[in-house]
């Protein structure tokens, strides 16, 4: 390993604010040994309780997750938030909107928190988050809050990588407990009904309450539906009592889930073969003449990919053949 990344990691290991940023930003980069990084930390993580926050657009996430990342500092506990912003699909820019929502608490001096663009990336953001929650492990962090951008598949899976997920929503926003039901109810241990100062919030807490009493097995424990107002903070401090007592009890349990380890490891795995097979599908100009048989009506995507399959195939048998006549 280099030795200025060498002396980066030590520097973020001893609480360096500038450091940690670098680390993140060349990892998520994946600039030239971003995965040299990852390695040498590992070891050194595992201690952080991770919570993740998705709802529907609108539910005030920010100024909930704010309102009580605040309070967990007031206890002594240092902060790590990873707010995940939609990307252009023009630029590739985000709005980081989370972060200008969340600057009553951007000056705290035990809260970090680190926005993060989608950029179209598909079945590589989770993985991209779980290695900012890596490097904010390993710098100490008590706490990583993950906050996404909604309830769409991507924002599924990357909540699906912490320990404890809260689902918000929040009353007069049509058919957000239409977007909770669509698959989103089996991942949630907390489900919020912000805005409760709004008229219907009881209405929504009831109609959440019904569809986890139906979907829930019965050994299992139903998860609690409670009304928040990041506003007028009422409800805040039973929040704090639901999540203070899931922090206890990972800090007694182990530091990883066998689950989360296997989804990690797909993960990687899934985005490292998409990497390599789309390199060498494309850097040989054979992708443009497969995309014009499709085009000219004379043959179809599926063929195309099954075609490209096999070929890709015979490259690594090939290869693997070659290794063989080396050894």
């Amino acid at each position: 390993m280099e030795e200025k990344l060498a002396l980066m990691i030590e520097a973020a290991g001893e609480n360096s604010e500038r450091a940690l940023a670098k680390l993140i930003s060349h990892v998520e980069d994946r600039k030239t040994g971003w995965k040299d990084i990852m390695k040498t930390i590992y070891a050194k993580t595992g201690r952080t309780c991770v919570i993740g926050v998705t709802g529907s657009p609108g539910a005030g996430k920010s100024s909930l997750v704010g309102e009580f990342a605040k309070r967990l500092g007031d206890r002594g506990y240092t902060i790590g938030i990873i707010a995940v912003d939609p990307s252009s699909p023009f630029s590739g820019g985000a709005v980081l909107g989370d972060r200008i929502r969340m600057r009553d608490i951007s000056t705290y001096q035990n809260i970090f928190i680190r926005s993060m663009a989608t950029r179209g990336m598909l079945g590589g953001l989770c993985q991209a988050a779980r290695d900012v929650v890596r490097i904010m492990d390993f710098a100490g962090k008590d706490i990583v809050i993950i906050e996404t951008v909604g309830v769409g598949q991507d924002e599924i899976e990357v909540v699906s990588a912490a320990d404890y997920v809260m689902l918000v929503t929040y009353p007069g926003g049509g058919d957000s407990v239409q977007a909770i039901k669509a698959g989103v109810m089996e991942i949630g241990d907390l489900f919020v009904v912000n805005k409760c100062d709004r008229e219907g919030a009881d209405i929504i807490v009831s109609e959440i309450s019904a569809m986890l009493d139906l979907s829930t097995e019965t050994a299992a424990k139903i998860p609690p539906v409670i009304k928040t107002s990041a506003f007028t903070k009422e409800g805040i401090d039973e929040l704090m009592d639901i999540l203070s007592e899931f922090i206890q009890k990972k800090k007694k349990g182990p530091h990883y889930q066998k689950d989360h380890v296997r989804q990690e490891v797909i993960s990687i795995l899934e985005t490292e073969m998409v990497s390599i097979i789309k390199e060498r599908i494309t850097g040989n100009g054979n992708m443009e003449k497969e995309l014009e048989l499709i085009l000219s009506g004379k043959s179809d995507p599926y063929s195309i990919a099954d075609k490209l399959m096999k070929r890709f195939t015979v490259i690594k048998n090939v290869e693997e053949k070659r290794k063989g006549d080396f050894q």
